[in-house]
């Protein structure tokens, strides 16, 4: 006999469907901040393209940063800032664009344009190869550099992200380039070939903190020679610092936040003298120097010393930039010098870069 009682309805559920994961291109992967940037998109579930000078870079790069993520969503391309070839076909499938490549020498050109010239037209290459992808917003890596250099400011001014570094003043190659490069950036937003594309600029101080293979940054060239002795003392320069981290930080959140769209962003700590940084890699057992080295030794030295000259300009000087843009709209508290010193310290002796003496 057949039972007439209703049976209790069902409904076949669909499979659920993984959405594809977003791809971003990441310029200058095998760089100091590059490579953190693609640590936190990788961690966040992201495929990432990452661009060398040289494919040859690319199993040193993946293995280094394989310590810090799943690396199996992470590809490389070749491209060059000087060269047209490639950058279609990079950004091609790509929802963001990090563009962290940019020229940064260890001592003074011969020639500014050596640096002006590859930073502007990169960034204009990167920025015109995004567009014509669709690229929902490009991030692009200037610097404080292009923020507030070459002006004549009183002590107590504060550098806003309303604030541009003045090509008519004394700026160095470096400032100069980064400058150019992020105002040919915004001009070319301005123009019919961006589209609907959306640009965010980071604007980092001094960058320090963990190293993720034996490469460092510039500005992390101060910590190595407080640890292997070659200062024995510790010229009256400063800098607005900033840990690579939270660099890293900013580029994703300035990606991913809506209010981050036409907005440029001072990454900026606390205010450190170099005698502050040698404080605290002291306070952490390294026999950093904490005697202060008179300016005049510091002229003398610059005589021999190409990177001495670069600091010369500096000697004395302290500009304050404000970070409250970056702490209230991407949600940033920037961590202190002692940690970005000590961890940048910590990984210098980790790879091998230094063999410091402790106290």
């Amino acid at each position: 006999m057949t039972s007439t009682k209703p049976q209790p309805e069902t409904t076949l559920k669909p499979k659920a469907t993984r959405r594809p994961k977003k791809s971003v291109l990441v310029t200058g992967a095998s760089g100091f901040i590059a490579g953190h940037c693609i640590i936190r998109l990788l961690n966040e579930g992201y495929k990432v393209r990452g661009s060398l000078r040289s494919m040859n870079q690319a199993e040193d790069v993946r293995t280094a940063l394989s310590a810090y993520a799943d690396v199996k969503d992470l590809s490389f391309v070749e491209l060059d800032l000087s060269s047209d070839e490639g950058w279609e076909t990079a950004a091609k499938g790509c929802t963001f664009v990090q563009h962290v490549a940019s020229p940064f020498p260890n001592t003074a050109p011969d020639n500014e344009d050596d640096l002006i010239v590859p930073a502007r037209e990169g960034a204009l290459r990167a920025l015109r190869a995004a567009a014509k992808a669709k690229v929902k917003r490009v991030v692009m890596t200037s610097s404080i550099a292009a923020i507030g250099y070459g002006r004549d400011h009183p002590k107590d001014y504060i550098y806003s992200e309303d604030d541009w570094s003045n090509l008519e003043g004394d700026l160095t190659a470096y400032a100069k380039s980064k400058t150019v490069a992020e105002q040919a950036a915004w001009e070319f937003m301005q123009t019919d070939a961006a589209g609907k594309m959306e640009l965010s600029v980071i604007n980092p101080g001094a960058v320090l903190g963990p190293l993720t293979s034996a490469d460092y940054s510039t500005s992390g060239d101060m910590v190595k020679k407080l640890l292997d002795g070659s200062v024995p003392a510790c010229p009256a320069i400063g800098f607005s610092c900033i840990d690579v981290r939270d660099v890293a930080d900013a580029h994703f959140e300035a990606m991913i936040r809506k209010v981050a769209a036409g907005r440029r962003y001072c990454l900026v700590g606390d205010y450190a003298w170099m005698i502050d940084v040698a404080c605290e890699l002291r306070s952490a057992g390294y026999a950093a120097p904490v005697r202060k080295l008179p300016n005049f030794m510091v002229h003398i030295l610059g005589i021999f010393d190409p990177t001495v000259r670069l600091i010369k300009a500096g000697l004395g000087k302290k500009s304050i930039f404000s970070n409250q843009r970056l702490i209230e709209e991407l949600d940033i508290t920037p961590r202190s010098i002692k940690e970005m010193s000590v961890s940048m310290a910590e990984s210098m002796v980790k790879f091998g870069v230094i063999s410091p003496k402790m106290l």
